[in-house]
């Protein structure tokens, strides 16, 4: 977290029903809007949930039984999409993808026309780092009649991402990410089209997850019910901040981080794997040792990287590339890392 955040994050909270609290929720609207390239007439949801909370929310306000999705499953949360799907009993194809496989136009040609009315996808899958083609899938969406749903919960800030450019229907970002805030805020950008021949029509079926309810108080700058007040505040600031930076620069930077940490890995003789990945984070390759570094890490060192469950628990550790992060603290992650590994 950056030092901005915490001096925020240590304060009194204030009561929210307040003009003061609305004008900064009016101000958050706009500025987010700003760094997705998301057009005046798109509508902004301040969710207090979690990103599964906002996967979650999104399917029940868009889509019923009637529908047919298709979501691309490459990984742990692709597979989330899937069992969202599964549990209000809405029918779905998957685009299945192995580890080291690619998202490919010949992996979509089978689904072309097939009458789906929209397609989920995870901008990169975070449980590996693969990073998909979004221009690729917008061009699907468009030729196929498709509302687009991108969950960019890992890749806002580090990743580019155009919402109008690429017909974005649904954005889904969430406060722990690349904004470095606390955790407790899914941010959710919503298009004119989906909102009016969705959202505004179907209902969600549930009281806490309507849309409609947040997109009328949000006109006057608050949500429906009691929200995350401390990292909205936090939001605020963070994405002030990001104003003055430039959106390009802040994944620039990103980005540096990420590349010079690569090429410092692949000297060192560690393995990373060679598919296009998210600026946001690294996977490395530690087969069957990946358990035993994240362990060692954190008890040795006091460096904390990212476990995998399931098959990959062995196989990779995710180091991350967000937040307030220095060339300093990879020199002695990779220092570590190098110790271990000799040991192992």
């Amino acid at each position: 977290m950056y030092p901005e955040t915490l001096k925020i994050a240590s304060k009194q909270l204030p009561y929210f029903r307040t003009q003061e609290f609305s004008n900064m929720m009016l101000e958050n609207e706009v500025l987010f809007q700003e760094s997705i390239h998301a057009p005046s007439k798109a509508k902004t949801i301040f969710l207090t949930a979690s990103g599964t909370a906002a996967m979650e929310a999104v399917i029940m306000n868009c889509f019923t039984g009637l529908d047919r999705l298709l979501v691309i499953n490459g990984g742990n949360f692709g597979r989330r999409f899937e069992e969202i799907c599964e549990v209000h009993g809405i029918p779905f194809d998957e685009v299945y993808l192995d580890f080291d496989e690619l998202l490919t136009e010949e992996k979509l040609n089978p689904f072309e026309e097939k009458k789906h009315n929209g397609l989920l996808v995870n901008l990169h899958e975070t449980s590996n780092g693969k990073l998909y083609d979004i221009h690729m899938l917008s061009e699907f969406c468009k030729r196929n009649g498709l509302y687009l749903i991108v969950d960019a919960i890992g890749s806002y800030g580090a990743d580019s991402i155009d919402f109008e450019g690429d017909g974005i229907d649904a954005l889904i970002v969430s406060s722990q990410k690349a904004l470095a805030l606390s955790p407790g805020i899914a941010i959710i950008a919503i298009s004119k089209k989906l909102y009016e021949e969705r959202i505004s029509k179907k209902g969600s079926g549930c009281l806490y997850f309507d849309f409609t309810l947040y997109v009328e108080n949000q006109k006057r700058g608050q949500t429906p019910f009691t929200p995350a007040v401390g990292t909205l505040l936090e939001l605020h600031e963070r994405l002030k901040q990001m104003q003055q930076i430039g959106m390009l620069q802040m994944q620039r930077e990103i980005q540096e981080r990420a590349l010079q940490f690569r090429e410092y890995l692949l000297k060192r003789g560690f393995e990373i794997p060679g598919f296009p990945l998210s600026n946001a984070i690294t996977p490395v390759i530690l087969t069957p040792n990946a358990k035993k570094m994240y362990d060692r890490l954190k008890e040795e060192f006091g460096l904390v990287v990212t476990p995998n469950g399931g098959e990959l628990e062995k196989k990779i550790i995710r180091v991350g590339h967000l937040g307030c992060l220095k060339w300093e603290d990879y020199e002695k992650l990779l220092l570590a890392m190098e110790r271990i590994r000799e040991s192992l």
